[in-house]
């Protein structure tokens, strides 16, 4: 299996110090590709992770790295399945905001929420995790139709953000979307507009969102760049 092993952390170098050397091989050139793949074709991301897991399953890393994928490719079952376990193997509580999220994926909203009890108890979270947080409990107030308490939530979460420029964006874009749902198209407007400032990397369409909002057809646009061209149509 060819890759690049430089693309592998030094720290999961170390974790596979004690797996026999032609094991590691395979299972780093697993990792390369599910890395590579994640954010592409999460479904064969998660292929790799899980032969790289079945090679050697009591190494964290690989526990997260199928884990991770399985969350990507929507196999929230199994993701939850290998954050409890990373949980049991590592003592570390960051791993509940994600496993809270696989729970409401699952529909069962009231298990996330305990979840979150447990995270907010811990009180060991980075800014980042702490708005992932808020975003799965308010969106498991929503899955409840407690759409009041949601908003709530994000409204408060907004007035003193802090973490990434990803993170933020995200809960701009959720305290918008709440905002709308209330039917104030005004203030929902806004705080698209502050989320897409914020979205770099383009991963969230607030920039089609606030194009709804002022009445621009999308679809027509569309159609058009995709239609021929009027003067290089026969008479």
């Amino acid at each position: 299996m060819d890759f690049d092993e430089k693309a592998l952390p030094p720290s999961v170098k170390a974790e596979l110090r004690g797996v026999p050397s032609d094991v590691a091989h395979i299972i780093e050139g697993h990792l390369v590709a599910a890395a590579e793949l994640i954010n592409t074709d999460p479904e064969l991301a998660n292929k790799h992770a899980q032969a790289a897991r079945r090679r050697a399953a009591r190494l964290p890393v690989l526990r997260e790295a199928a884990a991770d994928t399985a969350y990507a490719a929507g196999e929230f079952a199994s993701a939850l399945n290998d954050y409890r376990t990373l949980r049991r193997m590592t003592g570390n509580d960051n791993y509940l905001p994600v496993m809270a999220d696989c729970e409401r994926a699952l529909g069962r909203p009231q298990a996330a929420l305990r979840l979150i009890k447990e995270a907010e108890e811990a009180g060991d979270l980075s800014s980042s995790q702490s708005v992932e947080l808020v975003l799965v409990k308010a969106g498991a107030r929503q899955d409840m139709g407690q759409d009041a308490e949601a908003l709530r939530l994000l409204h408060s979460a907004v007035s003193g953000v802090h973490g990434s420029d990803e993170a933020r964006a995200r809960l701009y874009y959720a305290y918008a979307e709440a905002l709308l749902r209330k039917g104030d198209t005004a203030a929902a407007r806004e705080w698209f507009t502050s989320s897409d400032d914020l979205d770099a990397s383009g991963l969230l369409d607030a920039d089609e969102r606030i194009a709804r909002i002022d009445g621009v057809d999308l679809g027509d646009e569309d159609e058009q760049d995709d239609g021929e061209d009027p003067e290089d149509s026969d008479d």
